[in-house]
């Protein structure tokens, strides 16, 4: 039989011939899958597939055909299920419930029936959604009298109750309206005692270990919204905490239930908050006591997570999240009632870091950070009475503040009270270790090659382990203030351990430095000075003592980092200083893999922190140590790679900042560029000389390398490097053009290939550094120098580029021109007006051209073009104005196109793009704005619906609201003066109002694009957008409510909650009139009552 019969809804179903098709799509491959797959689509998309559904789960005998029926059902009700006869939806929901009933009370379930009644549930919840409470108002007591009559039964129907909870409370912003939402969840509290019950009945007395599983599931569905007398008032906690907490079969359910209970938030001034601390104490008591019972003080939580089953991994994790959120949330509570146990608790938690899993370390971490950062608040307060006391009875000794010291007091002085870092002494001292020990590191420095070839060095910043990092980092400062000398111990200790081999390896060795360095401001400077001469001491001979070149690396490595953590001693040891770099200078030579690296890396860091030192001539000192640095530049740089010759520039151009005599700088800055410049200059003169220089690679790299050395000394220099950049601009710019023709000629010679050959890529490089260092100095300029930058530099600039970008094909031209000039409008903002018509005529229409076709190619230009159209538009509007017709058309046009992109990047700058515009001609004069908005408004307000209410736009939402409030407030504000409706003669109201013109176009708009939904929501969301325009946080929920309802056709059924959403616009209009008239002369007269009969 033809499968296309299938189709043909006239007939009855052939289910043997729909499994058949079913089976081929799932277990066939090519074509045949391919007409299969076409064929239930087609299936499943008729209006009346679902009149199908009960003969397929009634005949099939494939269960991917009944999953199929039940997807169908499934989309029924929640798109047309309001559309549909009424007896038609009494028909399924009873069809539905008849079926959960019929598949659930059945005691041995397959594998697969239950995946079918899994899927059969979320089919009836979605009817319970769309009919509960109005037209199933019994659901809950029908529900809780079944689930007494039998097992099987009662533990689905707990399954149904989870889902329930999860789409009403968890799930629902994005399903249902807020008002529909905040209906069922007040239904769900009212009806709930009844459930709760159940639930009680089968934690008391049920036998059954699957259906207890399913109920502590459901309960814990239940905990974060059921009102507070259900949890604390009742037995729930003494249950959960003696029955179900040491069978392992339950523990891990009961303590996520606990740490949800443990996790509440109880509004101040609430009726329950003054009687919670007995139960908070009850629950933990019980629970510490259980979990002591199970699980000794002193376990090895590391081991046993290593070995255990998934089901023991689970129970650590979830120990450890209830013990964080307990101690976080009522710690106070647990030390004054129980403090045995909150230590316990705390050296469970210690304990649970040493398991070698990121997340459950990251759990407890999060804790300690607010734990420690209280201890040491406690201290200050703690010294700060301490203090107050002392000078009340004229000890004027007192007490250190940080506790640093034992300083002698008269015996009158006052004793320092017992604080929390006292009481977990001893836990804070396995705190610091496991700290230590478990350190990350503390920054990921990539050696990679570019696009162009060219080998650069690339941080890799806000990955997961800076993350962590910083909040171990943290912790382990706060640790060091609570007792600077144990911390100082500890690593002293585990130092000893690398120097006697005890504990030597790399990993150990890198973890202890990166702690070291990052208490760096923790101590006294005394005390830091003595402690990092004594690690470095040790560090130093430890590189004489380990053999091998690696260990020697490894070491020194770790010196270099140590030493540029800590600028302040740095700062005050001078001599330190200057030998530390020398030191670095030195490492610059070694050969081995990573130390050139980290030398570089860790003299840049030093010049930031110290620079000042650099420039000022040092007692002792014949000269500034700047000048000793530069007489010997390239003797240091000699064995260094380019990148990081690029790095040591920087570095050094860091230095050079610090000098703020002018001239002086001038001078340093000659000094610095020596080198760089004299093969330049000599590259240059072989060009003059005739010399084909762009056709030998180890040229054009050299060209390219000098460049980006220029570009990361202004990156430090700044202003001071105006001098140096005006001696090489012209060259550059001469050398830009000789790059592109290059390129040109070597693609017209071999296009196929030629982007791949090393010189092509190289001279590629010389046009990218080259606007790359325009940027940089553009960025780094000084705001006297930024008219000469606009008159002298940027027209040479644009001269060059422009032309050149407009001229070359699409694939030879640099995004880096549209990034270079969107910085540079940025910068010199309304400077850059005469620029603008030159600008957009060079590189508008032929980038657009690029990349308007589709939506992927040239994903930098895309990026660039709109970053270079939102500079214009901030800052030189008043130039953007002024553009011919024709081409503001264009620009309009792209900025639409723009936020109607799929690259998300470019949708939400094209938004900003509109905002700015609206903002700009916001204060504009009256004819110009009224112009703009006469021809453009209702354009754009008719495709920002478009991006609005299409899914492929989704993540656009807040800016698209933002634009879209916008846009309804200029009318609602009457800040648009001229008439909005067309003329009468085509179909206008001649003098209609513009609110009244918008209220009816909008309507009109909807109901044509959404004729499924009903006009009175189309009324409701309408009067919505023009009366909460100016409240964001009002605006925004009505318009996402409005999105909801989009998805579900509306018919004779309306949507129940539309009154009440009506109801609720009215009260807040009549609240803001109310709010407006408590002022005099705020609300016209003739938008108030009259007094008078």
């Amino acid at each position: 039989m033809d499968p296309q019969s299938l189709l043909d809804f006239s007939l009855p179903l052939n289910v043997a011939l729909f499994d058949n098709v079913v089976n081929t799509f799932y277990r066939s491959h090519g074509a045949e899958q391919q007409q299969a797959q076409q064929l239930l689509t087609a299936f499943q998309e008729h209006p009346d597939a679902w009149t199908r559904a009960d003969a397929i789960l009634e005949q099939s005998a494939v269960m991917q055909s009944k999953y199929i029926a039940l997807q169908i059902l499934e989309r029924l009700v929640q798109i047309r299920w309001k559309v549909m006869a009424p007896d038609a939806r009494l028909g399924i929901k009873n069809y539905i419930v008849a079926k959960v009933i019929s598949v659930s009370s059945n005691d041995a379930l397959s594998r697969d029936n239950r995946q079918f009644l899994a899927k059969l549930n979320l089919v009836l919840v979605q009817i319970l959604k769309q009919d509960w409470p109005h037209n199933w108002p019994d659901f809950i007591p029908e529900l809780v009298r079944a689930s007494r009559t039998n097992v099987p039964l009662c533990e689905n129907n707990m399954a149904i109750l989870k889902l329930l909870s999860e789409e009403i409370f968890d799930f629902s912003a994005e399903e249902m309206t807020q008002t529909k939402a905040r209906t069922l969840k007040q239904q769900m509290c009212g009806e709930f005692s009844e459930v709760f019950s159940l639930c009680l009945e089968v934690l008391q007395a049920s036998n059954s270990p699957s259906l207890v599983k399913a109920t502590l599931a459901t309960l814990l569905r239940f905990l974060n919204w059921i009102p507070l007398g259900y949890i604390f008032q009742t037995e729930l906690i003494p249950l959960l905490t003696s029955r179900f907490l040491e069978p392992a079969m339950f523990r891990n359910l009961t303590l996520k239930c606990l740490t949800e209970i443990a996790a509440l938030d109880v509004p101040a001034g609430s009726d329950a908050a003054p009687d919670l601390a007995e139960p908070y104490t009850v629950l933990f008591r019980n629970t510490m006591d259980a979990i002591a019972r199970a699980v000794p003080a002193t376990a090895n939580f590391a081991a046993a997570y290593e070995n255990g089953s998934d089901q023991d991994q689970e129970f650590v994790q979830n120990l450890a999240q209830f013990l964080v959120t307990f101690l976080a949330k009522h710690a106070a509570v647990a030390e004054r009632a129980i403090p045995d146990a909150a230590i316990l608790a705390n050296q469970y938690v210690v304990s649970i870091a040493y398991v070698d899993d990121r997340e459950v370390f990251k759990v407890c971490l999060e804790y300690w950070t607010k734990w420690v950062a209280d201890m040491y608040e406690e201290m200050q307060q703690a010294a700060g009475k301490v203090a107050a006391a002392s000078a009340a009875v004229g000890n004027g000794a007192g007490i250190g503040l940080l506790n640093l010291g034992t300083p002698s007091a008269p015996a009158a002085a006052p004793a320092v009270p017992r604080i929390r870092k006292d009481v977990y002494a001893s836990i804070l001292v396995q705190l610091r270790r496991v700290s230590i020990e478990r350190m990350v590191k503390p920054e990921e420095v990539l050696v990679v090659e570019n696009d162009d070839g060219q080998i650069v060095r690339e941080a890799m910043k806000e990955v997961d382990t800076i993350v962590l990092y910083k909040s171990m980092r943290e912790v382990l400062v706060y640790l060091t203030h609570l007792d600077p000398f144990n911390t100082e111990d500890i690593m002293l200790e585990k130092l000893q351990r690398q120097i006697d081999g005890s504990e030597w390896s790399w990993s150990n060795l890198n973890q202890l430095c990166w702690a070291v360095g990052s208490i760096s401001g923790a101590m006294s400077e005394d005390h830091e000075k003595n402690f990092l001469v004594q690690v470095i001491k040790e560090l130093l001979g430890l590189v004489d003592q380990k053999k091998g070149k690696d260990n020697k690396a490894v070491v020194a490595a770790n010196i270099m980092y140590v030493v540029g953590q800590y600028p302040r001693f740095l700062k005050a040891h001078w001599r330190f200083l200057k030998t530390v770099v020398k030191k670095l200078f030195e490492f610059m030579h070694e050969l081995h893999e990573g130390v050139q690296d980290m030398a570089c890396d860790t003299y840049i860091k030093i010049a930031q922190k110290t620079r000042k030192h650099f420039v000022v001539q040092q007692p002792g000192e014949t000269m500034p140590f700047i000048d000793e640095i530069l007489a010997h530049l390239g003797e240091h740089t000699q064995d260094l790679q380019p990148q990081q010759i690029s790095v040591f520039f920087e570095a050094t151009g860091h230095l050079i900042a610090a000098q703020l005599n002018r001239p002086v700088q001038e001078r340093l800055v000659h000094d610095l560029m020596a080198l760089p410049n004299t093969a330049w200059d000599a590259i240059m003169a072989q060009a003059a000389g005739g010399a084909p220089v762009l056709d030998d690679t180890d040229t054009v790299k050299s060209l390219a390398n000098v460049l980006r050395i220029n570009t990361a000394a202004c990156s430090a220099i700044g202003a001071g490097f105006r001098k140096q950049i005006e001696k090489i601009y012209l060259d550059m710019l001469g050398m830009y053009r000789a790059a592109s023709g290059s390129i040109l000629r070597s693609l017209q010679h071999d296009s196929a290939t030629g982007f791949a050959r090393p010189l092509v890529r190289s001279l590629r490089a010389i046009k990218k550094e080259s606007l790359r260092l325009v940027e940089t100095y553009t960025a780094r300029a000084a705001p006297e120098d930024l008219n000469v930058l606009a008159t002298d530099m940027v027209p040479l600039l644009l001269d060059a580029c422009l032309g050149d970008y407009a001229g070359n094909p699409p694939q030879t031209r640099d995004a880096e021109v549209l990034h270079v000039i969107a910085s540079i409008v940025n910068k010199l903002g309304r400077l850059m007006n005469s620029q603008v018509g030159p600008i957009l005529q060079s590189v508008f229409a032929c980038t657009l051209e690029m990349i308007n076709k589709e939506m992927v190619e040239y994903p930098e230009h895309r990026t660039g073009f709109f970053k270079l159209l939102e500079a214009l538009v901030k800052h030189c509007f008043d130039a953007i104005v002024l553009l011919p017709a024709d081409l503001f058309q264009q620009v309009m046009n792209s900025v639409i196109w723009g936020f109607k992109h799929t690259m998300r990047d470019i949708g939400n700058r094209s938004l900003v793009i509109v905002e700015d515009l609206l903002e700009n001609f916001s204060k504009a004069p009256a004819d110009v704005a009224n112009a703009f908005y006469q021809q453009y408004y209702l354009q754009l307000l008719s495709d920002v619906f478009f991006v609005l209410t299409d899914r492929e736009h989704k993540a656009g939402f807040s800016s698209q609201t933002k634009v879209l409030a916008r846009l309804m407030y200029i009318v609602t504000s009457g800040q648009l003066q001229a008439p909005l409706a067309p003329a009468a003669a085509n179909g206008g109201v001649a003098g209609e109002p513009n609110i009244a013109f918008l209220r009816g176009h909008l309507t009109t708009m909807l109901q044509n694009a959404f004729p499924h939904v009903s006009p009175k929501a189309i009324n409701v969301i309408v009067v919505g957008l023009l009366e909460l325009n100016a409240d964001a946080a009002k605006f925004k929920p009505h318009v996402r409510d409005f999105l909801i309802q989009l998805k579900e056709y509306v018919g004779d059924a309306d949507d129940l909650y539309l009154e009440e959403r009506e109801r609720e616009i009215a009260q807040q209009r009549q609240a803001q009139l109310q709010a407006a008239l408590r002022i005099p002369g705020l609300v016209k007269p003739s938008e108030q009552d009259d007094d008078e009969d």
